[in-house]
């Protein structure tokens, strides 16, 4: 009986001892390498990868000229920076009355045609302004028709252009706060191009 209580421990044993290693970065045995080293690349990396595998090299032709999984921008993309940046610090450092000189929308080539434009600017007008402003831009928002501000103009009974529009949106003026922290740059644009819509219609 001991002989076989004996062997049993042997067998226990080297098993355990076969199941170990010391070294946890090269497992003994890998049951699944695809889920241990896996195929698929990282953006902006070199996307030759071999972990090892004797089998298997991505090769990627499209990415091997330039080393990289990204490919380069398309050719005439302005960046968002540089371009916008000249424009806001002109508006900040010459104030609103050269903001009221701008008269036509800045960015047509680049950021879609005046259709497009104003679609997205009556939107983002219908989330952020006609509660005072009113759908036509008469004054008569919901908070003005239920007493809870007064004196909000009619755009059109003021002397306005698109940047003094966007100059207000971007920096408050009176009893309006600032929307700077709620819409982005062309966001504002778009909605300073829809305002001048409603004034004109």
């Amino acid at each position: 009986m001991k002989k076989y209580f004996y062997g049993v421990i042997i067998i226990l044993n080297v098993m355990l001892l076969e199941s170990c290693w010391f070294d946890k970065t090269k497992p003994n045995t890998v049951y699944m390498p695809d889920m241990y080293y896996s195929d698929a690349y990282e953006p902006y990396s070199d996307p030759n990868f071999n972990y090892n595998k004797k089998i298997k090299k991505i090769q990627i032709p499209l990415f091997l000229n330039g080393k990289t999984s990204s490919l380069l921008p398309v050719k005439g993309t302005i960046s968002r920076n540089n371009f916008y940046n000249s424009i806001s610090n002109e508006i900040e450092n010459k104030g609103f009355d050269y903001c009221k000189q701008i008269i036509a929308y800045p960015f047509h080539k680049n950021i879609g045609t005046k259709e497009e434009i104003l679609k997205k600017g009556e939107k983002l007008y219908k989330i952020n302004c006609s509660i005072c402003h009113g759908d036509n831009g008469d004054g008569q928002g919901q908070l003005v028709k239920n007493e809870k501000i007064l004196g909000i103009p009619n755009y059109k009974d003021r002397e306005i252009t698109i940047g003094s529009v966007y100059y207000v949106i971007t920096y408050g003026k009176n009893n309006m706060n600032s929307y700077a922290s709620q819409l982005n740059e062309i966001d504002r644009w778009k909605i300073a191009a829809y305002v001048m819509y409603l004034k004109n219609k």
